[in-house]
């Protein structure tokens, strides 16, 4: 590993974790990549002056986000930086692509089902009218990182089976003739249920991210519900606050 690694002992932040800063910086711009091994812990110690116990506490901050895994027998590498997205109108699969995450999907569940009340409230529709219900499992670099549930107006678009495997369900919609225009959504956070901490390779209980959205198109009409939840170790959401005049 040939980083700029430096610290700062006149610094009020720990030492641990300004290093953990760093190394997760290396990471997220690609200086680290997936699969490269980090070292060892005696000679990163030895290198920058630092305790043991100091570096394997960055080390260690690091593996719980996600961004490291030990496995026995070869060190410490890096698994892959967490993606974050920024609030605007654009589909997981796209912001995986645009982060050099080869993304892959799963499809759990693609049927007609009668649309319950707050579907039929989102998508516009009379309550037990016909919708579409896709449900995926959005993986990159072979690991889980969202589970996707959609719904959508029948024959709007084609969603072979097929096809949602490989490519994202924005780009079906626009290649459909579809103008995707805004969105009305929510985030939150709630406790991973049983089934959904297995789909995600999460224990029981652990915090998971949600996102609810309602897309429209150019003419005014609903074209999508989203109902997704996100490995937070995997995943955020970036916002850009400005201060109101």
């Amino acid at each position: 590993m040939s980083l700029d690694l430096g610290v700062d002992r006149g610094s009020p932040v720990p030492l641990y974790f300004q290093l953990s800063q760093q190394l997760e910086s290396a990471i997220e711009r690609g200086v680290l990549t997936p699969g490269s091994l980090l070292g060892n812990e005696i000679e990163l110690a030895a290198r920058l002056g630092l305790s043991r116990p100091t570096v394997r506490q960055a080390i260690q901050s690091l593996v719980d986000k996600g961004l490291l895994v030990r496995r026995r027998g070869v060190g410490t590498q890096v698994v892959h930086s967490r993606v974050k997205r920024p609030l605007e109108l654009s589909s997981l699969y796209d912001d995986l692509t645009a982060a050099g995450q080869r993304p892959a999907t799963k499809v759990l569940v693609n049927t007609v089902v009668p649309a319950g009340p707050e579907i039929a409230a989102a998508l516009g529709v009379a309550e037990g009218a016909e919708v579409h219900r896709v449900g995926r499992l959005r993986l990159a670099h072979g690991e889980p990182m969202a589970h996707l549930t959609n719904h959508l107006p029948p024959g709007l678009v084609d969603l072979d089976t097929g096809l949602l495997e490989t490519t994202g369900l924005y780009r079906l919609l626009r290649g459909a003739g579809i103008t995707l225009h805004s969105a009305r959504q929510s985030i939150g956070a709630r406790a991973a249920g049983d089934a959904e901490a297995g789909l995600l390779d999460e224990e029981p209980g652990a915090p998971l991210l949600t996102m609810e959205r309602t897309t429209f198109d150019d003419t005014g009409r609903a074209v999508e519900f989203g109902s997704h939840t996100y490995r937070p170790s995997r995943y955020s959401f970036e916002f850009q606050l400005l201060v109101r005049s």
